[in-house]
């Protein structure tokens, strides 16, 4: 199998996380003794927000105090400077954007701004021209590429072998559009770009960024000196320190992905992506601005089981969903034998079995849109969390 520059490869000759090249399909078996379908994680999560009504750096000075102290539940290798994953969830920095970008931005929520992971032994521009290609056949316009600053140096041998090249891209509608239509264009083209190229989008959204990589909790802030920015503003941020057991650390697998982070595991996501996959027959919707078929699989073949509920949950809640109405339909608390629940939130839960299984498993979820933010568990409680 090729190896991909986003993934270090090690002893076994297995690789790391999501494979190069065309996804894996469902029987197919990389060489070695490496499986991900057996893959596993235990991590730590937190999230940080206010409700004065305005962003400020502190909430994610904040939340990079909590992912400091989430250190314990994360992992390195052989090497205490090569993490298996540490990553940041914010809204979009809006006035550190405008001072950082030589362009005049659009209103906030008219543009989009995303990470992307490029591949270190590709050109550069024309990994661009690929991507600006497809976003414009989307109705997406590009407005602007920024070299995302970064310390390499901090990091260990093996993350700084794998680690890709990180541009952000700066997008807004060819139409116009804003809010949640926007968030539906740039949705359709990101999937695009992530299954035509070898491009990996850690995000692109006009609510929220991702920073993340094969980093320990106390080098994300050094390694993107963005984070540690005074102009650097949100109301909300997500963390995740990541344990990957049984798993591969990469860098597109730490978490935050686009929508959610979590500390677990879904045991049940074989069967949830057979079941998402049958159902893909009768997907139609006329929300999207586009073609639904040219992004099928929805569960892309081979990703992670948090990759795949974050894309699932991603395509709910973008389908007209509120989000906390996406996510209890992927995870219902133990509703059927519960004397003591309300008739209609049982209603509720009896009404979306029928449409959908329960994503099942010890996990402690965060989830957010940008706009709001909250977290739920499993429906046995098997991983709790606190709140203050």
């Amino acid at each position: 199998m090729n190896q991909s520059p986003l993934l270090p490869t090690h002893a076994s000759g297995a690789p790391s996380g999501r494979p190069a090249g065309p996804a894996r399909g469902v029987g197919d078996r990389p060489p070695g003794l490496y499986d991900g379908n057996h893959e596993h994680d235990a991590c730590g999560v937190a999230f940080v927000a206010t409700l004065r009504g305005y962003p400020g750096h502190d909430i994610v000075t904040h939340a990079l105090t909590a992912l400091e102290n989430l250190d314990h539940r994360g992992a390195v290798g052989a090497e205490p400077d090569s993490g298996d994953g540490a990553g940041i969830l914010t809204q979009v920095p809006d006035r550190f954007l405008r001072e950082v970008l030589p362009v005049d931005l659009p209103e906030p929520g008219a543009y989009a701004v995303g990470l992307l992971f490029l591949p270190t032994d590709r050109d550069e521009a024309m990994m661009r021209a690929e991507v600006e290609g497809i976003l414009t056949a989307a109705g997406v316009l590009v407005l602007a590429w920024r070299e995302v600053p970064t310390r390499p140096e901090i990091v260990g041998p093996m993350a700084r072998a794998a680690m890709p090249l990180m541009r952000q891209v700066v997008v807004a509608s060819q139409t116009g559009e804003s809010g949640i239509e926007l968030e539906r264009r740039v949705w359709l083209a990101r999937k695009l770009v992530e299954r035509r190229t070898e491009v990996y989008p850690v995000s692109l959204s006009a609510r929220t960024i991702t920073y993340k990589g094969m980093l320990t909790t106390g080098q994300l802030a050094d390694f993107f000196p963005d984070l540690t920015d005074e102009r650097y503003e949100s109301s909300l941020a997500v963390v995740h320190s990541r344990f990957s057991t049984n798993t591969f650390p990469s860098w597109p697998l730490a978490h935050p992905y686009r929508v959610i982070a979590h500390n677990g595991e879904v045991n049940t996501v074989r069967g949830n992506r057979n079941w998402m996959h049958a159902r893909e027959s009768n997907l139609t919707t006329s929300v999207f601005p586009g073609d639904l078929s040219q992004v099928l699989p929805i569960c892309t073949p081979g990703a992670s089981d948090s990759a795949t509920f974050d894309e699932v949950v991603e395509l709910l809640y973008l389908g007209g969903r509120s989000l906390p109405h996406a996510v209890l339909m992927m995870v219902p608390e133990a509703w059927e034998n519960n004397a003591e629940l309300p008739d209609d939130v049982r209603a509720f839960y009896e009404f979306h079995a029928t449409i959908m299984e329960p994503w099942d498993g010890p996990m402690n979820l965060v989830f957010t849109d940008g706009t709001q933010v909250g977290g739920v568990l499993d429906r046995n409680g098997l991983r709790p969390s606190r709140y203050w």
